[in-house]
């Protein structure tokens, strides 16, 4: 996560709320007055004063209009700092740096601005809020250049010599500690951050929760995030944020509040995408409310968020079958059965007639998906295959599937495969059995002469 490019404006905030106040400066007509100042004296000598007031000018000029004479500007300091800077005093050396930072963060050259205040630090009768100033742009500069431990360092020297806090220097070092993988390090830091806004009644952004969030996450704090992830929805009531609700949910194994909330998430519009569709209409199943899961994957169908292709028509038929609505996914079953490569789709169709009961529908099925091949299981496909036609009362269709069915599987199917032999050869004998005797009947009962 990388420190925002606002930082840039901040850098120059803090360096020019450090100007040459005018009360320093001793102008040119008073320049022959003025007493010689000692090498550790606050005030600018003339010969300093005189270059640093032309260098002031051609980096800002008096006229809005004209143009910034940077380029003189940097020429001139750094003829000032070559011929002088050994001999200035300390706040002769602190006003020249701070013209160089200037400079350089003016045309965004963050290394050389960092050497300079740097060098501003090694000043021995540096002022202590100047030294607060250099720490902090230190920070957020080294943060720039994604050098985030030097970065931590800047920060960490800034809070063991400031009497109070910063929120800038908060975040700077949660974001430091943050890039260097340091979880827990950036965490009290980022908490520390969003309370001291909180105590000066500034609003905190949905970043400053998302970020947190994220923290939570990375750490598997899921009980945190579940409490940040609720606020986040209390305040802006996003789409993202119901997301993150039900995989809070998820990561807790609170499968029925994952639901509920993925469910209000699509009931607000907030669910867009197949995955999403598909996961909360299968975790309809899951609850005992299959039909309720159909319909969520109907609408997504019909909408062209999901696309119908065999996977998502298969789930969708499933649905139906895991709800007992067979005709129902006849329908999807049919358009599966086409899709597929294998015969495995037209099984699936023999099922459904086979269980509602249409077995001369289900033969044609079932024979279909042995034609096309490539089955799952085969043998499975051929037993049922025997039961439609022993329906039909097809004995020998029947026998002949169940026979073959015996030759695939493993030794538990085979086994069922011949007692469905079995089977069929004693429902044979008795269906048989049955039609003699109603022959037998039929020819022992005549019937009276008719009456003349």
């Amino acid at each position: 996560m990388k420190p925002s490019n606002t930082l840039k404006l901040a850098f120059l905030v803090t360096v020019m709320a450090t100007p040459v106040w005018q009360s320093q400066i001793a102008f040119a007509g008073e320049e022959q007055r003025a007493p010689p100042q000692a090498r550790t004296a606050g005030t600018l000598g003339p010969q300093v004063m005189r270059a640093i007031v032309n260098i002031q000018e051609l980096m800002t000029p008096e006229d809005p209009e004209d143009e910034p004479n940077l380029v003189e500007a940097k020429a001139e300091l750094d003829e000032l700092y070559e011929r002088r800077f050994e001999r200035m005093n300390d706040f002769e050396k602190q006003t020249t740096l701070n013209f160089f930072t200037n400079y350089y963060l003016t045309l965004e050259n963050y290394p050389e601005a960092i050497n300079t205040f740097e060098q501003l630090l090694t000043i021995e009768t540096l002022r202590e809020d100047t030294k607060l100033r250099t720490l902090k742009s230190l920070g957020q500069l080294y943060s720039a250049e994604e050098e985030w431990s030097e970065s931590v360092r800047n920060y960490v020297l800034w809070r063991e010599a400031s009497l109070e806090e910063d929120d800038i220097v908060f975040r700077g070092l949660s974001y430091g500690h943050y890039q260097q993988e340091q979880f827990a390090e950036a965490l009290p830091y980022w908490i520390n951050y969003m309370q001291l806004l909180l105590s000066r009644e500034e609003p905190l952004d949905r970043a400053d929760y998302s970020y947190l969030n994220g923290i939570y996450f990375t750490l598997e704090d899921f009980v945190s995030a579940l409490d940040v992830t609720k606020t986040m929805i209390m305040l802006y009531d996003e789409a993202t944020d119901w997301m993150n609700l039900s995989a809070v949910y998820a990561s807790i194994d609170d499968e029925e509040r994952r639901v509920r909330s993925l469910n209000l998430a699509y009931l607000k519009g907030y669910v867009e995408d197949d995955n999403r569709f598909l996961n909360l209409g299968q975790s309809m199943a899951g609850l005992d409310i299959p039909m309720s899961g159909t319909k969520i994957i109907k609408e997504g169908l019909d909408a062209g968020i999901m696309e119908a292709d065999e996977d998502n028509l298969t789930i969708y038929t499933q649905m139906f079958l895991i709800a007992s609505e067979y005709e129902a996914a006849l329908e999807p079953a049919l358009a599966v059965a086409d899709l597929n490569e294998s015969g495995d789709g037209w099984d699936n169709v023999g099922y459904i007639h086979y269980v509602t009961r249409n077995y001369e529908d289900a033969v044609d099925a079932f024979q279909n998906a042995l034609d096309k091949g490539d089955l799952s299981d085969r043998g499975d496909t051929l037993l049922f295959l025997a039961r439609s036609k022993i329906e039909l009362e097809d004995f020998e269709g029947a026998l002949e599937a169940a026979t073959e069915a015996a030759d695939f599987g493993d030794r538990d199917e085979n086994t069922s495969a011949v007692n469905y032999i079995n089977f069929i050869n004693s429902t044979r004998s008795r269906f048989n059995i049955i039609a003699e005797r109603k022959a037998i009947a039929i020819d022992f009962y005549q019937s009276y002469p008719s009456l003349q």
